[in-house]
């Protein structure tokens, strides 16, 4: 009896163990191939819960996430000036074909590390080369890239890898040549400042000139006005003088006397030395009866 119970513990742990062994989990964040006898049998591509035969297969994780691909050390490329730069660059890339991924680099990802970093140093010295240090540093930074993510993707998919983004963190001289570029970019610099300065100088002087030439109008056409306002006050008053005469003479002779007195004796020290019987005082003598 006790023999039977045994062995019907050990069938239950036997196929317990086999069935722990035909069951595996994929991550989220990974992929998995399946071989049996060293030879490929299933891609997993979803997570979750999956089963295999045990002893028979076994299983391989893959990761499915972004990888990056970083330079530990700046790389030193020639320009068409025969210029050296020293440049940092990284690779974004995920696994794309898994199958192909395995066969090209037996999954291996420092060896498709390398494979990337020849493809992308290859692609760099050829575009470098052709660009001068201006370019490669600011002009065509961006076409540059575009060049290398394409022929680094044409490379990639031969080993399954779907390539994300390529990218130029630095790009800068070696000390020996940064001072003369740097002299030269500001001489460049200062023409472009005193092109400027000579332009808006001569901006300046021609709106000043338009303003003061404004100015003369404006003070020209008030001139006219005023003089002519004032023509037409002084034939007024004339009309009126000429009026308040022909009405009363003796009234103006007499205001025109009082005009004469204030303008002469202004002053205090103003001195006018005439004779007695002059008809400028005849109204002094006589103010009652006009000087008669």
């Amino acid at each position: 009896m006790s023999n039977r119970i045994g062995a019907i513990l050990a069938v239950v742990a036997a196929m317990f163990v086999l069935a722990s062994m035909s069951m595996f989990t994929v991550d989220q964040r990974e992929r998995a191939i399946i071989f049996q006898l060293g030879e490929i049998k299933d891609l997993i591509d979803e997570p979750g819960l999956h089963f295999k035969w045990p002893l028979i297969q076994n299983v391989r994780y893959f990761e499915s996430r972004i990888i990056t691909l970083d330079t530990p050390d700046t790389e030193r490329f020639i320009t068409s000036e025969k210029k050296n730069v020293l440049v940092d660059s990284f690779v974004k890339w995920r696994i794309g074909d898994l199958k192909q991924y395995y066969v090209s680099v037996q999954g291996d990802e420092q060896r498709a590390h390398t494979r990337l970093s020849q493809t992308v140093n290859s692609a760099l010295r050829e575009e470098f080369g052709k660009r001068t240090v201006h370019d490669v540093v600011s002009g065509e930074r961006e076409e540059i890239m575009r060049i290398v993510r394409e022929k680094l993707e044409d490379d990639a998919k031969r080993i399954g890898v779907s390539v994300v983004d390529v990218r130029l963190k630095r790009v800068e001289l070696p000390q020996e040549v940064s001072e003369s570029v740097y002299r030269r970019m500001e001489a460049e610099r200062r023409a472009v400042a005193s092109e400027l300065r000579s332009q808006g100088f001569s901006e300046a002087e021609k709106i000043r000139a338009e303003a003061d030439r404004e100015r003369e109008i404006i003070i020209a056409e008030a001139y006219k006005e005023a003089q002519r306002v004032k023509g037409e006050g002084d034939r007024r008053a004339s009309a009126v003088y000429a009026s308040a005469f022909s009405d009363n003479p003796e009234f103006y002779a007499f205001y025109r006397s009082l005009e004469a007195y204030k303008s002469s004796f202004s002053k205090k020290s103003d001195v006018l030395v005439l004779e007695p019987s002059s008809d400028f005082f005849k109204y002094f003598r006589n103010p009652g009866k006009g000087g008669k």
